[in-house]
Parts: structure tokens; C-alpha cells; sequence
């Protein structure tokens, strides 16, 4: 059977995450729903991650197996027109060996994470970032997040339901930058990694968002992660201004 890897944007707001569900809109669902609509049957594709409930993804990879040969390009333009109108859009694909597969192919995953800083109410931006009403100190946050860089026991930052088979893990950045936006300035969080753990990244932000704000010090951070405590995390961020940036692979099959 054909193989396909998948490049997939999507808007998570409407979605109880990635992972099929039987009784809520996943992401997952409304792609195999689109396939079912080009060849009948099952369709179970598998993704590189699985992103929670509101996260979005700009550059989230799949795969799916076919029986007919698609043309790649053909087969992304009969997703998307299947997929409307959902948020949720193919932007590109790519025939791939039988053996590719989209998770375990994998050898590394980044995330963006976005706040906005202003008082106003987000309009153009509501649903995308996480707003908070007073500014961070970015190198403050730069100086806990170095803290973070390299290879750790995350228990800390790891959330109680995650099914990792180890908390230890190696983070390759995570990168603190002020951008000015026509909406106002926002803070990014550049994170890569191989994996990472359930809630690592918005565990992450949150805390170091203590730092920025001034109530927590840039050492506290490595106060916390020594600590290999749960109790010892900053809040967990929400997950609206969260997004799977990119995967990558030994060879990129969109190349």
C-alpha cells in the first residue's frame, strides 16, 4: 500500500486535541473522516505528536497508508477540499517508503509558545496567544530557561497523567525573544527536542512567566528542577498559545 507523509496546519480551538475520540472533534478524526471520502474503509494514520486541546499546529506531520497511487499533490488538494470546514489544512504531501512512519522516524520535535502583553482585549489574535496584562523581562526568562538546556529529570515539569516511561529527557533550546507585533508585543519560546514530556513545554512557560513578571529569580528555576517535584512547578500556561512548529527527520520527505 502507498505510504504518505502529511504536513498538517491546524486551529486546535475547535478540537479536544489531536488523538481520536469517540464522542469529541479531534483532528485526527476529521483527516481520517476526509480519507474515508476518497477510499472507502478505515483509515488510521499516525502522527508525529499529539497535541492537547486547543494546541495548534503549524507544522504537524502524519502519515497515512492508500490503496489507489495517489500524485501527492493531487491527494493533498482532495484532503483539503474533504476537510472544509474545519481548520485543518494539508500543506503538503509526500509519497514515502512503506517502513517511514511519522512518530518513530522522528528526530526532533519544536514548539512555539506565544504571549501577548497588552491590556486591551486580543481580537485578531483571541484563541492564539496567551494574554497577559503587564510585561516580562525576556532576559530574566532566558536566564532560568538556560537552566533547562540539556539532559534532565523533568519530573518537575512533567504532568501527573503523562505516560513517559522515563521523566528524563534532553532539551536541545529553549530560546526566550521579544517580538514587536501590530497587535502588540508578544513574548516567543523556541523549544526543541527528540520528545517531550505531557505538559513539559506549557509547564515551562508558565514558570518561567513567574520569572519575567518578577516573582520568581532566574535560579529558582534550577531550584525547582533539582527538586523533582511536581509541587515545585510554576503554573501550567493555557494551551491557546501553544503550536507544534516542525518535526524534524533524517530526511526531510517534503524536501
Amino acid at each position: 500500500m502507498p505510504r504518505y507523509a502529511l504536513k498538517v496546519e491546524y486551529h486546535g480551538a475547535p478540537f479536544a486535541g489531536w488523538q481520536r475520540q469517540a464522542d469529541q472533534p479531534s483532528v485526527q478524526g476529521a483527516i481520517e473522516a476526509a480519507l474515508a471520502r476518497l477510499e472507502p474503509g478505515p483509515h488510521t494514520i499516525a502522527a508525529a505528536g499529539r497535541t492537547d486541546a486547543g494546541v495548534h499546529g503549524l507544522a504537524q506531520v502524519a502519515h497515512c497508508d492508500m490503496e489507489k497511487d495517489w500524485d501527492p499533490f493531487r491527494l493533498s488538494e482532495a484532503l483539503n477540499h474533504h476537510l472544509k470546514p474545519n481548520p485543518v489544512a494539508i500543506v503538503a504531501a509526500a509519497r514515502v517508503d512503506e517502513d517511514w512512519h511519522a512518530r518513530f522516524s522522528a528526530v526532533e520535535r519544536r514548539y512555539l509558545f506565544r504571549i501577548l502583553m497588552r491590556r486591551a482585549p486580543a481580537t485578531h489574535q483571541a484563541g492564539l496567544v496567551w494574554q497577559i496584562n503587564h510585561s516580562l523581562d525576556a532576559e530574566a526568562m532566558q536566564a532560568g530557561a538556560d537552566f533547562l538546556i540539556g539532559h534532565h529529570d523533568f519530573t518537575t515539569f512533567r504532568s501527573s497523567i503523562c505516560q513517559s516511561a522515563s521523566p528524563v529527557k534532553t532539551l536541545d533550546e529553549l530560546r526566550v525573544e521579544r517580538v514587536e507585533t501590530l497587535w502588540g508585543p508578544e513574548m516567543h519560546f523556541h523549544v526543541r527536542a527528540r520528545s517531550f514530556l505531557h505538559n513539559q513545554v506549557r509547564s515551562f512557560v508558565g514558570t518561567l512567566e513567574r520569572v519575567g513578571a518578577g516573582a520568581w529569580t532566574p535560579e529558582q528555576v534550577r531550584e525547582a528542577l533539582e527538586a523533582r517535584d511536581r509541587a515545585a512547578c510554576g503554573p501550567v500556561c493555557p494551551p491557546q498559545g501553544l503550536y507544534l512548529a516542525g518535526v524534524g527527520y533524517p530526511e526531510d520527505p517534503f524536501a
